[in-house]
């Protein structure tokens, strides 16, 4: 029982448009309220409103990084370079198949 009284259980994961995303940022940006106290009106994490700050931060060019067009374009090529290995995979296993078929 004392194990678990200093256990938080963790939040589930949402997923959120960009357009509120962008309300949020802008809230923040605005300076009226801290990122802390965004969070905690409107139930977010402060670590993701943080992220979505840097994130808004870099796609506007004020901070270095991978944009999100870019950071979209990175994760659908790295899917097809698994998917493509994953093809020279199997192809390499029916060529052995094959080869010791006609021996």
């Amino acid at each position: 029982m004392m194990e678990s009284m200093g256990k938080k259980k963790p939040r589930p994961r949402c997923s959120f448009t960009r357009e509120f995303k962008a309300e949020i940022v802008e809230l923040c940006q605005r300076g009226d309220r801290s990122v802390g106290q965004v969070a905690k009106d409107f139930d977010l994490t402060e670590t993701a409103v943080r992220q979505w700050i840097r994130q808004a931060e870099v796609d506007a060019g004020q901070r270095d990084g991978l944009t999100s067009s870019e950071r979209q374009e990175l994760e659908a090529l790295r899917r097809e370079n698994r998917r493509l290995r994953e093809d020279v995979d199997v192809l390499k296993r029916a060529t052995a198949f094959f080869a010791k078929e006609t021996r």
